[in-house]
């Protein structure tokens, strides 16, 4: 039996053929579009940017460029919109006047008065007061540290309170002389407590400030 001469074809026509083979679809569907083309310059930029030249003069140029944009970028954004501020959620479960309480400032503010009602006038007081304050913490107006004092906060509400700075210092006081001196309150204490904590729901903020240490 006897087979057909194989044709093996010279350099020039194989090199026509594969031309001819790549000139297909198939293959020109798989060839990079000039946006992918476009992609891997801008990466194969970037990348280079640390990839010293041999000099090790551009990689840390650009780094440090990079960083001093990047802090610049921050330092605005902090200018601009303040350091983040807790939300109100968190305000409402953290620790408040050295105790955790879930209870919102009307819900304290309610039970201050069923203690006065009943003439327990030590705990409508330390109540009264810690209702001023979550009052103030759920308006945003103070944003006190863990473990603020009474004075501390009285001190932060009177920022945006000017005008009521001496009544605060009285209500921080009168807090401290039951909570911590086991000083017995009257009646007035808590009547006067109870007038400034509804003239300050009542009044207008002068401004909202950034916090004032405790």
């Amino acid at each position: 039996m006897r087979f057909a001469d194989v044709f093996v074809p010279d350099g020039d026509e194989a090199r026509r053929w594969a031309e001819e083979e790549l000139a297909e679809r198939d293959y020109q569907a798989a060839k990079p579009t000039w946006f992918d083309q476009l992609v891997a310059d801008i990466v194969e930029w970037f990348l280079g940017l640390f990839r010293p030249d041999g000099s090790g003069a551009v990689a840390p140029f650009a780094v440090t460029l990079i960083v001093i944009v990047l802090v610049a970028a921050l330092i605005v954004a902090l200018l601009v919109w303040g350091r983040p501020r807790a939300g109100r959620a968190v305000h409402r479960r953290g620790e408040l006047l050295g105790e955790r309480d879930d209870r919102t400032s009307a819900q304290l503010r309610t039970e201050a008065e069923r203690r006065a009602r009943d003439a327990d006038w030590d705990a409508a007081v330390v109540l009264r007061f810690r209702a001023l304050a979550r009052d103030l913490l759920e308006r945003d107006l103070i944003d006190p540290a863990p473990g603020a004092t009474a004075q501390g906060i009285a001190r932060e509400a009177s920022v945006p309170f000017p005008a009521f700075a001496e009544r605060l210092h009285s209500a921080a006081t009168a807090f401290d002389a039951v909570r911590y001196l086991r000083s017995p309150a009257t009646e007035g204490e808590y009547r006067e407590l109870a007038g400034t904590d509804d003239a300050l729901r009542a009044a207008h903020p002068v401004h909202r400030p950034e916090a004032v240490p405790a």
